[in-house]
């Protein structure tokens, strides 16, 4: 330690006379090191705002977003469908601030390949030549000393010309530039292009003249007495056929009106008006297909997606709704589908008020056509059920209230029924409720009065109107008849004066009876005592009862299924069974007029198309699609083909009538 002391003083006073340097020099370095230490002072403009510290510490945030501070907010545009300006909700947005218009190709589409391709024979070409040049010049220079070698010889004179023509030859070769073969450019595909030219036939201009129809000039003059003349003369002819009127009897006053019909019609059909209806109709089914585009849309295309969602539930989509101004009071009291075209459809108007009978009419509707109908039959009573001939689909039987049955034959124009039944040839004396057209037979029916004890041992005489009948489909002799009173009778056509069998169905008029179209023994039955009935017609008793809270207008089985049948009432709501899925009730009730309004009357399912029509008692016919839950045929099993046809649908309901069997046998 005492050692290392001495040199500390030596750095002692080595500092303070290098400070002392220093400060003789003049530099002063704490001074400058004061100024460097010093805060700098601010330099602020005169127009800065003053803030406070709070203020200086708040944060500003700022968004930067994509849009175009200079695109428009406020364009508008007309809508035609609403009729009024609206306001455009997506602009714009994209500003273009540089754009232009390049030539760049593809290396791998065909003109890339074919530019590539030219740039190397190009350049095939120059190296090529390059080769020759250099080969030509060390030819050259290798011929020169044989040149002076041969002028030294004297033998060789001879040969020289033979070496130049040589060497000329090889130079020429040489020259010319040798051209690379072209090859076949091939795509990926390895497509071979091959070209084909057709004849074009040239054109022909035809050309024809005619004749200008001939043409008249007529002039005249009329006067007072000229018109005086003619009104005179006109109202000699009006008395004189008014006394010609009266001369006559009745009948030929009859006969006078027929051939004053026969002479309009005639005028009709000469009339330029009729030349253009099959024109004005097509042209009128195209203004409605595009009118209802978006109801036929749904009609071919739309599956409820819900149903999926669905265990045993369907919808009805209402389609089209036909409505004629001329039959708006009257009731539909008949459907039916042509057995031929599947999109037409007969309609009968009625009344089921017998205080209020008046006129009726028939009316046949197409799909193609909803706005107005194909055929308009006027009659001056109402009609109470119709039924269209199954070879001959332009035959329509109707039967009005006052007990006449008419057939109408489509084919002929006139408005007048073909056949119509009077007095003489048989009329029915009560209103005639059910037809069917079957071939030719005619068949008559007569329900017998039964008699039944009253109070105090009277004994009371009833007589049970028919309401509804229907045909076997299989046994031809065999048919069902409803009455009035709520039985049952099964008849055949071999034995008129006695029943086959007598079914006390029920307590009201019995409203529809119907065959089932795949099961032979299986029928059902409605009745304005609320109740639907499915029965065997080899039990007396009632397979399956169904209870719709309000009174059954009409029944309908459906024809792609032996289990599912749909059943209209009074409330307004159309009912879809289907006895494989549930058997105790609908699978679909829905109602589709209005409550209170219309009463529901009839239901028709089509032969082909999964919808159904349903006719109510203002005159208006609504067409319905089923949705697929109604409509479901069985599953497809792993490895199994699914069976159809009449054989699986007998064997279904079957095994549903077993069921029942079992539980009354065992009861």
């Amino acid at each position: 330690m005492p050692q290392r002391q001495p040199p500390r003083r030596q750095s002692i006073s080595m500092g303070r006379g290098a400070r002392k340097r220093d400060e003789d020099s003049g530099t002063d370095v704490g001074e400058g090191a004061d100024e460097w230490a010093q805060s700098k002072a601010t330099v602020r403009p005169p127009d800065q705002l003053e803030l406070t510290d709070a203020e200086l510490k708040e944060e500003f945030t700022r968004i930067l977003t994509a849009n175009n501070p200079h695109a428009p907010q406020n364009i508008v545009r007309y809508s035609f469908k609403e009729g009024t300006y609206k306001l455009i909700g997506v602009v714009n947005q994209l500003a273009v601030h540089f754009s232009q218009v390049g030539n760049l190709i593809p290396k791998d589409s065909d003109e890339g390949r074919r530019q590539h391709y030219r740039d190397e024979l190009a350049a095939g070409s120059q190296e090529s030549a390059k080769v020759v040049i250099s080969e030509a010049e060390i030819l050259e220079e290798e011929e020169e000393p044989k040149e002076t070698e041969a002028e030294t010889e004297l033998g060789s004179q001879t040969d020289v010309p033979a070496t130049e023509a040589a060497a000329k030859a090889t130079e020429e070769e040489l020259m010319t530039p040798k051209q690379p073969k072209e090859r076949k450019l091939t795509n990926q595909f390895n497509f071979s292009e091959r070209a084909s030219q057709t004849l074009n036939n040239p054109l022909r201009d035809r050309e024809c003249q005619m004749e200008p129809p001939p043409r008249t000039n007529f002039s005249a003059t009329a006067n007072q007495w000229e018109i005086y003349d003619a009104y005179v003369e006109e109202l000699k002819k009006q008395e004189k056929t008014k006394e010609k009127e009266k001369a006559k009897t009745p009948v030929a006053k009859k006969m006078g009106k027929m051939t004053m019909r026969k002479m309009t019609s005639m005028e009709s059909q000469s009339d330029d008006i009729t030349k253009v209806t099959q024109a004005a109709k097509i042209v009128e089914r195209m203004v409605n297909q595009n009118t209802y585009d978006d109801v036929a849309q749904d009609f071919k295309y739309y599956e409820d997606a819900a149903d999926e969602y669905r265990d045993l539930e369907g919808t009805l989509l209402p389609l089209w709704k036909f409505q004629n101004d001329k039959a708006k009071r009257l009731a539909v009291t008949a459907l039916c589908w042509n057995p031929k075209y599947n999109d037409l459809f007969a309609v009968g108007h009625g009344s089921y008020d017998f205080m209020k009978q008046s006129r009726g009419m028939l009316l046949l509707y197409s799909l193609k056509n909803p706005s107005f109908p194909e055929y308009i039959f006027s009659s001056e009573s109402g009609i109470m059920c119709l039924d269209m001939h199954v070879d001959h689909p332009y035959l329509v039987v109707v039967g009005h209230y006052d007990g006449n049955v008419a057939i109408y034959n489509l084919k002929k124009p006139q408005s007048q029924p073909s056949f119509r039944s009077s007095a003489k040839s048989g009329k029915h004396t009560d209103p005639v409720w059910q037809s069917e057209l079957v071939h030719t037979d005619v068949i008559k029916l007569k329900a017998e009065g039964n008699t039944t004890d009253g109070l105090n041992g009277l004994q009371l005489h009833t007589v049970g109107c028919g309401t509804a009948f229907d045909f076997h489909k299989e046994i031809d002799y065999m048919f069902l008849v409803g009455t009035e009173e709520g039985k049952i009778y099964k008849c055949s056509k071999s034995y008129s004066s006695k029943f086959l069998d007598t079914y006390d169905a029920h307590n009201m008029a019995v409203d529809a009876v119907s065959w089932n179209p795949y099961h032979a023994k299986v029928f059902m039955s409605c009745s304005s005592d609320w109740t639907v009935k499915i029965w065997d017609h080899t039990i007396k008793t009632p397979m399956f009862i169904y209870d719709l809270n309000s009174a059954v207008g009409d029944v309908a089985w459906a024809p792609y299924s032996s289990t599912v049948f749909a059943a209209v009432t009074t409330d307004g709501k159309t009912h879809v069974f289907d006895l494989s899925i549930n058997k105790y009730e609908a699978i679909c009730s829905q109602p589709v007029v209005a409550k209170k309004k219309n009463k529901i009357t009839h239901v028709q399912f089509n032969p082909i198309h999964p919808i159904i029509i349903v006719g109510d008692d203002r005159g208006h016919v609504i067409c319905l699609k089923l949705s697929p839950n109604l409509r479901k045929m069985p599953k497809e099993k792993k490895g199994q083909e699914v069976q159809k046809g009449p054989a699986v649908e007998i064997a279904k309901l079957d095994k549903l009538l077993n069921l029942v069997r079992e539980v009354k046998t065992k009861t």
